[in-house]
């Protein structure tokens, strides 16, 4: 079972797919920028985005139906910038009434290796309390306002989980959470009632896979330590999971002053804090080589089921 959304959650799921296990995800609803938040806001929609992203991760890459939920449109009319497989998803829910059944259906169509669950079929907002007092309503003026972050909450507070989440939950050999943004794909999961109670229940192995890079506002200037200290307080102040992989590859320093300047920087590994607020930090080059610093799916993959012993 895999926790997160964004791009993070894509890229692992992408390098899990090959591997032993029988793979579950629940993926954060909260989007509501670009292709997803129009769908939001012209239809009532629940947010497809992450969950198409998921999809595409999940299936064949070479499927045709993956390369057409891939498709964006690029024009001048209403549908530019669209994405077929948002467009997709928003339909066959309008079909069927049940967003969650769409996300099934929608697998089915793509033949996708895993279960892809909603982390609610509620039609939630994110919110946002910053430290310097202010608070924000809505994911995009979350992460454009760059501020640093003192809580997270949705709206409704009360929004309920799927109860075959749960169930898979219940039933996982191994739940990961991460990587991800941490208060935008992260945290909203963790949220949901019910999914912190599921997980803190689990008999399964559980690993935090920790993002390479801070970002600008949401988690400028946070060590490993303290994007953990944020999880667990948003998780009723109790840790959900006790080893955390870490990639521990330098990236180059022209790639680093290329992400300096948009505010981002290396996630310092505070190993010592980590040992004494009794987690397990275990390390791996993690990097891909391809010009930007994100994890590599093969050798994320890798890294999880070493860790898993599977």
């Amino acid at each position: 079972m895999s926790i997160g959304g964004g791009t993070g959650l894509s890229t692992l799921l992408r390098g899990l797919k090959n591997g032993p296990a029988d793979l579950s995800c629940i993926v954060t609803v909260t989007d509501d920028g670009g292709s997803s938040g129009r769908l939001r806001e012209d239809f009532g929609a629940m947010p497809p985005g992450d969950i198409r992203n998921c999809m595409i991760a999940l299936s064949e890459d070479e499927n045709l139906m993956s390369q057409l939920f891939r498709f964006r449109f690029n024009g001048k009319g209403e549908l530019h910038d669209h994405s077929f497989g948002n467009l997709f998803l928003t339909a066959m829910a309008g079909v069927t009434r049940d967003f969650a059944e769409a996300v099934r259906l929608t697998s089915e169509v793509l033949a996708i290796n895993g279960v892809i669950y909603p982390s609610t079929n509620s039609n939630v907002i994110l919110r946002a309390d910053f430290e310097d007092g202010d608070s924000v309503a809505g994911e995009t003026r979350i992460v454009n306002a760059r501020k640093k972050i003192q809580k997270i909450s949705l709206d409704p507070a009360e929004a309920q989980p799927m109860a075959g989440a749960l169930d898979a939950i219940a039933a996982a050999d191994l739940i990961t959470i991460g990587p991800g943004s941490l208060y935008t794909s992260l945290i909203p999961n963790l949220l949901v009632a019910k999914i912190v109670d599921a997980i803190q229940r689990s008999q399964a192995r559980k690993i935090y896979i920790q993002n390479i890079m801070t970002q600008p506002g949401e988690t400028t200037g946070m060590s490993v330590a303290d994007h953990v200290e944020a999880l667990v307080c948003h998780s009723g102040g109790k840790p959900l999971f006790s080893r955390i992989l870490v990639n521990n590859a330098i990236p180059s320093e022209e790639l680093l002053s290329k992400y300096r300047a948009e505010g981002a920087e290396f996630v310092t590994i505070d190993r010592e804090r980590l040992d004494s607020m009794g987690f397990e930090c275990v390390e791996y080059g993690l990097l891909a080589e391809d010009g930007v610093i994100r994890h590599e799916p093969e050798r994320l993959a890798r890294a999880v089921f070493r860790m898993a012993e599977f």
